[in-house]
């Protein structure tokens, strides 16, 4: 793999990520940023790769502020902070997070088996950018079914075709392969970006940095 994108003088980028993760969409910003200062949108190759961060996460849900308190202590006071500042960062790269009181920490298994189908259909960058805006943006439920069909629909999905393919137990068998598979390579938080198969950048890192790394694959 990495032999044939030295020989098409590309840049595969694989990033792993979870659509309800407000750090992925402001790293992929900084990232997508850093491609556009270059130059390089006709040179890199993005495919978005599972993580979940809340594989047990129950059909209903949990109120988010619950949840980060149990998961991460952090209290009222921390999560409003946290808010204002992811918010404050997603602004000044053109991405609106419009957190609200009753908003959920939502199940994402499905949202990543419609991603997949997305993939085999060449639209799997459109469609997770609609999920990131929806969840984030839009006060969607990205675990429910009727809000993910809509989704991919406004992508150009059949969403007949679409709701086989959450149906379909080989698909989900593959992707919790899939998601076995990059944790088995030492991933374990998200956004990981990896460039070529060969290293990786764990985290939402600054424009700059992505710059710097790109520079050296696309050896400017």
């Amino acid at each position: 793999m990495n032999d044939d994108i030295k020989i098409n003088n590309r840049i595969k980028l694989d990033i792993v990520s979870d659509v309800v993760c407000p750090w992925c969409i402001v790293g992929y910003k900084h990232l997508e940023a850093a491609i556009n200062e270059l130059g390089l949108q006709d040179r890199v190759e993005i495919e978005w790769q599972p993580f979940e961060l809340n594989p047990d996460m129950p059909e209903q849900g949990e109120d988010l502020r619950a949840h980060v308190l149990r998961k991460y202590g952090a209290k009222r006071e921390d999560s409003d902070k946290a808010r204002d500042n992811i918010s404050a960062l997603g602004a000044e790269y053109g991405f609106e997070f419009d957190y609200f009181e009753e908003m959920k920490m939502v199940n994402t298994r499905d949202a990543h088996l419609l991603l997949d189908f997305a993939h085999q259909h060449g639209l799997q960058h459109q469609l997770k950018q609609r999920l990131f805006a929806a969840f984030f943006s839009e006060h969607k439920d990205v675990s429910n079914r009727t809000v993910l069909l809509t989704e991919a629909q406004s992508v150009g999905l059949d969403p007949a075709a679409a709701a086989l393919a959450l149906d379909d137990s080989k698909r989900r068998s593959d992707l919790l392969k899939q998601e076995s598979y990059w944790q088995q390579q030492g991933i374990s938080g998200v956004p990981t970006v990896i460039f070529n198969r060969s290293s990786a950048m764990t985290g939402a890192h600054p424009q700059s940095a992505y710059k710097e790394a790109l520079k050296e694959f696309a050896g400017l």
